[in-house]
């Protein structure tokens, strides 16, 4: 397969004015080894790169006490870089997560949930972006791996153009697994069209009713390498019932053991095509995500089973980008974020003895519930800022959330923004710069219900009585939260959220409820408070 770039865009010079850089300057704290930037770097806005690893549980990693597997990679960037401790994606599940730090706006506002396979495209062409953004600053955007926020618009055909996709909303290069790898369909898109289609074998995909394609879980599970739930029990493919079904695109399938080769080497390429410009790098991986089949090489390369596996095969594909940063002679000037895209889960849909293996392993750290919950590790996920020779090593206790990433590039980059844009995206440039910086006072929490962090206090609203939870949620063995009375915790005393303090504090309760409302009505960004 190969790397299309398409070169519609012309190249513009980045203007950045005089006191944007002395502000941005000044945020930058050398440390005593600081290198020289290569000389084809100098002056140039720097490059960013995102490392947007899925269901990765703030106890997964190594420097966060992950018990049964190694991270040494990213171990590395904690020690050179500036770990964050109260960082938190928007949402505790993918979908919402995603669309929040490409557009500096909370989901809820979008009514952004967990999407099929076939939904259509989530950000409507036109939309304020972040790659657009950064397009207007003289970027070049790329994004490869799991995309989930929809393609087309509402009826797709696989074997033609597909769009709008993300090269409608400010990627110029995209390479993607539609939605995700335990959905139809099973393909790689790049840019607009499905690799290696073949037009005597078209491609169609329902998630409404059976096709006369691929078999599927339920009538055979003697195909299946793995046992699933009767979600993930519709068509086959590498040996793995999906969500959805599909038949024809033969030639197009993907084969799970290749993730990490194939989008590694898809970012790696994007880098050596824009290496003399400045770039963003949106690398979404599949990782942890399930089912989880990490290639053979990493068998056994943890105590845990294929969840463990592939958290060690999540570290060697974030080595692999940063040694391409190093080898182009990079790496001092891009600006690299490491985080997840929400909080952990074990048991997702799929026999994968990840319970069973989890021994003495805290995927959520301290913290109570995980993907779907109200609780803490439904949000609070590894964060790390890397920028060799820009930043001072250390560790932040600034709360942080991923939707600020909007507003703090921009002001990186030295982008005016709108009053409408990203109105939820506070410019906090100065804190992820500096870990002895404050963050935000407060930060807002999605799951199947809302909660609020101001400072230690942590909020969770009422869970409506008239709504229901996805049938799904029974097998997730995940502590949602999900009550239908307040719940209020003090996490300066009570990380895991043990005693609900609501109805000793009342006039707090009162007071971060209407907090929320208010958040719900705003229709501008507004400074930090």
């Amino acid at each position: 397969m190969r790397l299309h770039y398409l070169r519609s865009l012309s190249l513009r010079r980045v203007l950045v004015s005089f006191v944007t850089i002395l502000s941005v300057n000044s945020c930058l704290m050398p440390t005593g080894n600081m290198r020289q930037t290569d000389e084809k770097t100098t002056g140039r806005n720097p490059n960013i790169v995102i490392f947007y690893v899925d269901d990765l549980g703030y106890g997964d990693v190594g420097y966060n006490g992950a018990i049964g597997v190694k991270t040494p990679v990213v171990d590395r960037l904690a020690k050179e870089g500036i770990v964050f401790t109260d960082a938190h994606t928007t949402s505790a599940t993918c979908t919402p997560s995603r669309y929040s730090v490409l557009t500096g706006q909370h989901a809820f506002r979008n009514n952004a949930a967990i999407l099929q396979g076939d939904a259509p495209l989530l950000i409507q062409p036109g939309s304020y972006t972040l790659p657009g953004m950064l397009q207007k600053a003289g970027y070049r955007t790329g994004v490869v791996g799991k995309w989930h926020l929809g393609l087309g618009n509402g009826s797709i055909d696989w074997n033609s153009d597909i769009k709008p996709g993300p090269r409608e909303i400010g990627f110029d290069y995209s390479f993607l697994l539609p939605a995700t790898g335990d959905r139809v369909p099973t393909v790689y898109v790049e840019n607009h069209r499905v690799v290696n289609a073949d037009k005597n074998d078209p491609i169609v995909v329902n998630y409404e009713e059976k096709l006369d394609g691929y078999a599927n879980g339920l009538d055979s599970p003697n195909l299946l390498r793995q046992g699933a739930d009767k979600q993930h029990s519709n068509s086959i493919i590498n040996g793995i019932s999906r969500i959805g079904y599909m038949k024809g695109g033969k030639a197009a399938l993907w084969v799970d053991e290749e993730f990490p080769d194939v989008l590694t080497d898809k970012a790696k390429r994007f880098i050596q095509a824009e290496k003399d410009k400045p770039f963003f790098l949106f690398f979404s991986f599949h990782d942890i995500h399930v089912p989880r089949l990490p290639n053979p090489r990493f068998k056994g390369k943890s105590t845990m089973g294929p969840r463990g596996d592939a958290i060690a095969q999540m570290d060697w594909m974030t080595g692999e980008v940063i040694a391409e940063l190093k080898k182009q002679g990079l790496a001092d000037n891009t600006l690299v974020i490491f985080t997840s895209d929400n909080g952990p889960v074990i048991s997702d849909g799929y026999d994968d003895r990840a319970m069973e293996l989890l021994g003495n392993h805290k995927p959520g750290g301290p913290m109570r519930g995980g993907k779907y919950s109200a609780y803490e590790a439904g949000t609070r996920v590894p964060t790390v800022l890397w920028w060799p020779g820009k930043v001072k090593p250390g560790t932040s206790k600034a709360l942080v959330s991923q939707v600020d990433l909007y507003a703090s590039f921009a002001a990186l980059v030295g982008q005016p923004l709108a009053d409408n844009e990203a109105i939820d995206s506070q410019n906090l440039l100065t804190t992820l710069l500096d870990h002895t910086k404050p963050g935000r006072t407060w930060l807002l929490e999605e799951s199947y219900t809302t909660s609020l962090r101001k400072g230690d206090w942590k909020y969770i609203e009422p869970f409506p009585k008239e709504k229901r939870l996805p049938d799904f949620m029974a097998n997730k063995g995940v502590e949602g939260g999900f009550q239908h009375t307040p719940q209020l915790y003090d996490l300066s005393t009570d990380i895991g959220e043990k005693r609900n303090v609501s109805t000793e504090n009342p006039a707090i309760v009162a007071s971060m409820q209407a907090e929320i409302e208010a958040i719900r009505k705003k229709t501008k960004r507004s400074p930090v408070p």
